[in-house]
């Protein structure tokens, strides 16, 4: 039976509709005034903000906690809700799943060692990390992408053992950072110069790119002005902070090496990879390194290697290497190369580019060589903890010579809202180009009612964002812009996997389980945002594990949006009351009978030994 809405019902939604507004404008307002604040400070100006100039109560007859079904019985319960206590002051960089002292304990051979080993379930730490005494919030970018200040991540060994490569300089309260590199000492844009001249980086046609070994990542902070995206990652060793700097510089990166285990991408993700003395053994173990960077690698991608052991003949006296054992080197890279039928196309200096070939038609002759071992896998994106083998990852099928293996990309930005080869072609099981263009839809709808709620979420300030259940990427893509930067996270548990969608619109992202820490320092994002991910994660792992790895990784004065259903929101709310986050339970943009909430939270700001916030 229809039910009739009476006009005292639409007084009444109307009414709640206006107070929900009103409560977030001034929710808000105090928030924008702390994240102006940029040194952390900002308690004592939101309450200068409430007695002088945000009246939040001029609807005083309604209560918003109430509207809520269940959360009034569970706010006015006896049950008393659990205090997460602060960390020790010697956790303020702890990372669970890279941490020194268990990394140790496994073998040194392959960099099993470096590794992801994370504590057992008993052996958690189940506290708030702190911020380090001084920490500040970090500079907006562009700046940051030169300054970071000394406070967020107090570690001088950098500046003194690369001083001669111009890496990093220590200069009062900030460190700067040059551009340079061990091999780009005339600085980063010089050096991408060079590739430029080989590799198209100005038309959209690279995009992403995968940078191993990045140090501080200047190769991807620099490359940020020509449109393309790089991830960067560096093993947690004893070149401390790498990728710390990398991310308070506001530049993608996370913790990871090329050891024994497959790199967490899908196949045919980057447009570009590259190793800048990225240490790694290139032409060791029958070139399995190099078959794990051809699976990432697009058909028609590029892989640049620059310093040792490229042009030896020339350089093998400033390398102090024996050249036999350089010219052996480099043998086995271009053999391995030529078995995975890429294409040199240039070698100068100490760089030499690859590309590799864009289907099967172009390596007919490896088909005969009895050294190609093809994986023998049904599915190529099956990554989380597998070992890696030295095998070559198959093309997908083609029916012409000209044809792109697994489909022809456009150029970005085009490529941002096109639909993806792999939904076109339906390799995604029960996912219609319908289906797709209705998700992205949905998640512009979404972000428009986002930005209404928090105004300061396209202004800069939140540079680092991570979407901790990305689906097709279609929240990050809504919120593209050249002032911040997505970490697409694909559940390895998610029922379809999307990480590959997400690199065909040229965004970037990374496979993970949440039941385990994220491979990132402390406070490297400053927005967080999770759909439905407690709803995925049910009876899965505990939800107060995955808000305190939220924690761990959210800079203080950082937001959180997560959407879900009502019932597993209110759960999720009880439990962040215990961990100094500030937090408001909000309607979905359609309207309070759609079961479907979001819940917005400030991380407050407080530093180790503190008792409360400042």
């Amino acid at each position: 039976m229809a039910i009739k809405s009476t006009s005292a019902d639409n007084k009444t939604r109307s009414s709640v509709q206006i107070f929900i507004v009103f409560s977030l404008c001034c929710f808000f307002y105090i928030l924008g005034a702390w994240q102006r604040s940029g040194f952390g400070k900002g308690d004592s100006i939101a309450l200068q903000m409430t007695n002088s100039g945000a009246d939040c109560n001029i609807v005083p007859s309604l209560n918003f906690e109430t509207h809520h079904a269940g959360e009034s019985s569970i706010s006015g319960s006896s049950a008393k809700v659990k205090t997460f206590e602060p960390c020790d002051a010697l956790y303020t960089d702890y990372t669970p799943c890279q941490d020194q002292r268990r990394a140790m304990t496994f073998p040194r051979d392959s960099m099993i060692y470096r590794e992801r080993h994370c504590a057992p379930e008993s052996e958690k730490l189940r506290c708030l990390v702190p911020a380090p005494k001084g920490y500040v919030t970090p500079f907006s970018w562009p700046k940051s992408r030169d300054y970071v200040p000394y406070a967020n991540a107090p570690y001088k060994a950098l500046t003194v053992e690369k001083a001669i490569q111009n890496w990093i300089q220590y200069e009062g309260e900030v460190f700067r950072f040059p551009g340079g590199g061990t091999q780009f000492p005339q600085g980063a844009d010089k050096y991408i110069d060079q590739l430029a001249s080989v590799i198209p980086m100005g038309n959209g046609t690279v995009r992403t790119a995968l940078d191993t070994g990045c140090g501080v990542a200047s190769w991807g902070a620099y490359l940020w002005s020509r449109n393309v995206r790089a991830m960067s990652f560096a093993p947690r060793d004893s070149h401390e902070a790498q990728v710390q700097f990398a991310l308070e510089r506001g530049v993608p990166a996370v913790i990871g090496v090329l050891g024994t285990i497959k790199l967490p991408y899908p196949t045919r993700a980057f447009d570009m990879a590259h190793c800048s003395r990225c240490l790694i053994p290139w032409g060791a173990n029958d070139g399995m390194y190099l078959m794990e960077v051809d699976r990432v690698l697009r058909p028609g991608g590029y892989w640049i290697l620059s310093g040792p052991p490229i042009n030896w003949k020339i350089n093998y006296k400033a390398w102090q290497r024996p050249k036999e054992e350089l010219q052996e080197e480099q043998r086995k890279i271009e053999e391995a190369a030529k078995l995975l039928c890429w294409e040199k196309k240039y070698e100068h200096g100490e760089i030499a580019i690859w590309q590799k070939r864009v289907n099967d038609d172009a390596c007919r002759s490896r088909q005969d060589d009895p050294r190609a071992n093809f994986c023998k896998t049904d599915d190529t994106d099956d990554v989380w903890y597998k070992k890696m083998e030295a095998c070559i990852t198959p093309y997908p099928e083609t029916s012409s010579s000209d044809e792109v293996a697994g489909g022809e990309l456009q150029a970005f930005p085009d490529r941002l809202n096109a639909v993806p080869p792999r939904i076109s072609s339906g390799s995604i099981s029960g996912v219609t180009v319908d289906a797709y263009e209705d998700d992205n839809r949905q998640w512009k709808k979404h972000v428009k009612a986002y930005k209404r709620i928090n105004s300061l979420l396209d202004t800069g300030r939140y540079r680092n964002i991570m979407d901790m259940n990305a689906g097709f990427g279609g929240f990050a893509a809504a919120i593209e812009s050249q002032k911040l930067w997505v970490m697409n996270v694909v559940p390895t548990i998610a029922e379809k996997n999307r990480l590959g969608v997400v690199y065909e619109r040229g965004l970037i992202g990374i496979y993970h389980d949440w039941c385990e820490a994220f491979s990132t320092y402390p406070r490297t994002y400053d927005l967080i945002h999770a759909n439905h991910l407690f709803s995925l994660y049910k009876n899965k792992c505990n939800a107060d594990d995955i808000l305190l790895e939220m924690d761990r990784i959210l800079r203080p004065e950082g937001a959180v949006i997560i959407r879900d259903d009502v019932d597993t929101l209110i759960k999720v709310k009880r439990i962040i009351s215990g961990m100094r986050w500030d937090s408001k339970l909000v309607d979905h943009e359609d309207g309070p009978l759609v079961n479907e909430k979001v819940l917005i939270a400030v991380k407050q700001y407080w530093v180790t030994n503190s008792t409360s916030a400042q």
